[in-house]
């Protein structure tokens, strides 16, 4: 199996609004715009500025790579009008039966709920399986906070982490959210 074909097998998920597709390389204008504003960077964990050359191309590969440990979905909304990348979202697979969501959108796409709903879709399809999903947000970004209570996260504590954007380790709020039963018992959870 190619790259190509294991980056097709990950899962398409629709909404009403947009679809999360994997990335692929025709992505790398949109993601090099959105990643190189300041504004998005620092609101993340690895995502340095300036945004180096190889950055995207490199994020693409580890995207679609077949051993991967994390799940990409761009944000996609060309089906309704919209930019072909308004954002990401990604998961990454933990131990037992648990995984963590991150996401990011693009500026001209804030305060329009599209993280709500990309969040929404993801737990919905729950595509890793997992019983128990984790988040954190850094402590100065309160929309994002809101966005994970909304959806069912409750409130772990208060941890920090280094961003790479800010070269600083950064405060952060942590968040969980288990599975509801239905699900639960399908994958059995304990």
């Amino acid at each position: 199996m190619t790259v190509a074909d294991e980056r097709i097998s990950q899962s398409v998920i629709q909404t009403p609004r947009f679809i999360l597709r994997p990335l692929v390389m025709s992505d790398g204008g949109l993601l090099k715009m959105y990643l190189s504003d300041m504004r998005v960077a620092n609101m993340t964990r690895v995502i340095p500025h300036p945004l180096p050359p190889e950055y995207i191309s490199n994020l693409i590969e580890r995207a679609s790579n077949p051993k991967r440990r994390e799940d990409f979905w761009v944000i996609d909304g060309s089906a309704n009008g919209h930019a072909e990348v308004m954002g990401v979202i990604k998961m990454f697979k933990l131990d037992r039966n648990q995984s963590e969501i991150r996401y990011w959108v693009a500026p001209p796409f804030w305060n329009s709920g599209i993280a709500t709903d990309a969040v929404e879709a993801i737990l919905r399809a729950n595509p890793q399986k997992a019983c128990d999903i984790y988040a954190e947000v850094f402590q100065d970004n309160p929309s994002s906070a809101r966005i994970l209570t909304n959806m069912g996260f409750a409130y772990l504590g208060d941890a920090e982490t280094f961003s790479v954007a800010r070269n600083a380790v950064t405060p952060t709020w942590t968040y969980a959210r288990k599975m509801d039963q239905l699900m639960l018992k399908k994958l059995d959870c304990n």
